[in-house]
């Protein structure tokens, strides 16, 4: 497969990064605002918690499979024209949500959209990998990667508030309106050059040749399971302890806090630091937080362990999600989305295998579990990036 490189550019125009933090932060709010509301919506739809929770599973279900089917869509037909048809989509999947008259409706209408919003996030990363020379990409990425934890942060404390205050129809109709908003918006955004590739199946030839894609994409395996995986289960570990549901979002709502105040970081760090450094320096947030997590579950504790994450995430995420940018230039998109789909199943598996023991109220093995698997997570990531050209 041929592709013609698009021209890169010093950095891109503010508003151009706007409307792709919008793009991802909308993604990430309406993927994050489901969960606080669980409890809540069952008895509203007459239907038990363990069917409304589908309405959760599907969605990160058809997520996670959707992200290679629009990888390759984007490498073929573009990154706008991807970005503005799932928004299409998804602004309908969600309104649908808000509509929906019982637990089935609502969760096919979940599932819906979550496949069109797996587009977003994926697609605004490629976007700047198309644009932006390897040298300086890490200084946008890390202002896409901050836009993106705002809509985590605020999903979990907003949808909380409104679903308790209000309605839960109201906090799907938010991200259907800005998503309707922005496919129609990103029709400012110029397509970077390529030429099409000879089938949808091209791009992945392409990337799975690569034995730094593979290398790469066990690393981020490794990434999901410790800073995705295990962090599903701070906000119990609080309920366990008796903490209100609403306050134990707000804690775990900081991850994004801590995010976007260390993305500034590594913003000015980013070409003063060499790369494997600023992963070292995630690892190590990370390791430090889970030992804290382990030692102890309170309130004040996991505060700071939330915060330690979300830093350990923008230092080590960030730099890792610009490593893989530059892996497969020709097949982007699709190299990308294949990054994010064994994040993710690292994600499922860890968060899958900790659930017998989290039942049970018993969240000290699994933090430190964490703790221990950070470190190969930080030498294999840290090492590879060092050997990399």
């Amino acid at each position: 497969m041929t592709t013609t490189a698009p021209t890169p550019v010093a950095t891109l125009p503010a508003s151009s990064l706007r409307l792709l933090g919008a793009a991802g932060f909308v993604s990430n709010f309406d993927r994050f605002c489901i969960a606080p509301m669980l409890v809540l919506i069952g008895p509203r739809l007459g239907a038990p918690l363990p069917t409304v929770v589908l309405a959760a599973s599907g969605y990160y279900l058809t997520y996670g499979l959707m992200q290679p089917v629009w990888g390759a869509a984007s490498d073929r037909w573009g990154r706008v024209w991807v970005m503005r048809v799932s928004l299409t989509g998804a602004a309908l999947a969600a309104l649908a949500s808000a509509l929906a008259p019982d637990a089935p409706v609502l969760i096919g209408a979940r599932a819906l959209a979550g496949a069109f919003f797996a587009a977003s996030i994926a697609s605004s990363l490629t976007y700047v990998g198309d644009m932006v020379p390897a040298a300086i990409r890490q200084r946008p990425l890390s202002e896409l990667m901050t836009a993106f934890a705002l809509g985590t942060a605020v999903a979990t404390v907003v949808a909380a508030a409104v679903a308790h205050y209000l309605t839960w129809r109201l906090v799907f109709v938010l991200p259907g309106i800005l998503a309707a908003y922005l496919a129609v918006a990103l029709r400012r955004l110029p397509e970077p050059e390529r030429a099409p590739s000879g089938s949808l199946l091209a791009p992945f030839r392409v990337v799975l040749s690569s034995p730094w894609q593979w290398y790469v994409m066990a690393v981020a395996m490794l990434e999901g399971a410790v800073l995705l995986g295990f962090l599903t289960y701070l906000a119990p570990a609080l309920e366990a302890r008796g903490l209100p549901t609403t306050l134990a979002g707000a804690v775990a709502a900081l991850y994004g806090v801590g995010s976007m105040a260390a993305a500034q970081m590594v913003r000015r760090l980013v070409g003063q630091w060499p790369a494997a450094n600023l992963i070292v320096a995630g690892g190590v947030q990370m390791a430090v937080a889970y030992l804290l997590a382990g030692c102890s579950q309170s309130a004040g504790a996991l505060v700071v362990v939330a915060l330690l994450l979300g830093g350990g995430w923008s230092f080590m995420h960030s730099t890792i999600q610009s490593w893989a940018t530059a892996l497969s230039p020709t097949a982007r998109a699709t190299g990308l989305a294949m990054f994010g789909v064994a994040l993710y199943v690292g994600s499922a598996v860890a968060s899958g295998l900790a659930a017998s023991t989290a039942q049970g109220h018993d969240y000290r093995p699994l933090f430190w579990l964490a703790a221990l698997l950070s470190v190969p997570l930080t030498v294999a990531a840290a090492m590879g990036r060092a050997r990399y050209r």
